[in-house]
C-alpha cells in the first residue's frame, strides 16, 4: 500500500488515533496542526490523500481545501466535520473535497473511507480494458480515464466526476436513484448521505455545458443522462 497520508488536525489525540489505525494498514503518515502548515506540507510532501479537519488555527479546512484545489493539487481530500450538519458537508464538497466524515468518528470507518477513496483514484469503477463510449459530441474513455467534448478534453475532471460521468454514460437514458449512483459510481456506502451525489452532479453539469449531452433531474427519483 505505502501511500502517504497527510493528517491535519489541531487535536493531538485525533492525530495519534488516526495515525495508529492508518499505519496498521501500511500507510505512511505526515501530520500538520494548522491550516498554513497543511498547505505547505501538501505542496512539499505531495500526499495521495489529506484528512483535513474543518476547524483549524490560521486557516480553516475550507480555506485549505480552496487553496489546494485552486492550485490543482491532485491529492484526494477527506474532510472531518465537528458537527453532523449538511451545510458543512455540502460546502466542503463544493470546494472540491472528495468525502467527509463527522466527528467523533470510528477509526475503522476512517480507514474504510481512505481505502475507498484511494481505490477509486487508482482503479476507477471499471477495468482499464472497458470500451470507449460515444454519445453525441461526448466521448468517455475508461482506459485512459478521459472525457472529451468534440476533440477537446474536459479540463480538471476529478476522479469522482469521471466515475460519475462513466456511470451515467453506461446507463444512458436510464433513471438512476441517488443510492444506485453511489453504489455504481463509487462502489462505497456513503451511509445514506445522498447529498454527495447532488453536489457532484452540479459540478459535472457545469463541465458539460458545452456538450449536447445533459444530465436531467427526475423529480423524486434521481438523474439520467440524455443526448439533447
Amino acid at each position: 500500500m505505502n501511500e502517504l497520508i497527510l493528517l491535519v488536525d489541531d487535536e493531538p489525540s485525533i492525530i495519534k488515533l488516526a495515525r495508529m489505525y492508518l499505519e496498521r494498514e501500511g500507510f505512511r503518515i505526515q501530520a500538520a496542526r494548522d491550516g498554513e502548515a497543511a498547505v505547505d506540507a501538501a505542496a512539499r510532501e505531495q500526499p495521495a490523500l489529506i484528512v483535513l479537519d474543518v476547524m483549524l488555527p490560521k486557516l480553516d479546512g475550507f480555506d485549505v481545501c480552496r487553496r489546494l484545489r485552486s492550485a490543482n493539487h491532485p491529492a484526494a481530500i477527506l474532510m472531518l466535520t465537528a458537527r453532523d450538519e449538511d451545510i458543512d458537508k455540502i460546502l466542503g464538497l463544493e470546494l472540491g473535497a472528495d468525502d467527509y466524515l463527522a466527528k467523533p468518528f470510528n477509526p475503522r470507518e476512517l480507514v474504510a473511507r481512505v481505502k475507498a477513496i484511494l481505490r477509486r483514484g487508482e482503479h476507477g469503477v471499471k477495468a482499464g480494458n472497458a470500451s470507449t463510449i460515444h454519445l453525441g459530441d461526448l466521448t468517455v474513455d475508461p482506459a485512459r480515464r478521459e472525457a472529451r467534448i468534440g476533440s477537446a478534453s474536459i479540463p480538471n475532471l476529478r476522479t469522482q466526476e469521471f466515475d460519475l460521468l462513466l456511470t451515467f454514460a453506461e446507463h444512458r437514458g436510464l433513471v438512476l436513484t441517488r443510492e444506485q449512483i453511489l453504489q455504481k459510481a463509487w462502489g462505497f456506502d456513503f451511509y445514506g448521505q445522498t447529498r454527495t451525489v447532488d453536489v457532484h452532479v452540479a459540478h459535472l453539469r457545469k463541465k458539460l455545458e458545452a456538450s449536447s449531452v445533459k444530465i436531467e433531474t427526475v423529480t423524486g427519483v434521481g438523474y439520467k443522462l440524455v443526448v439533447a
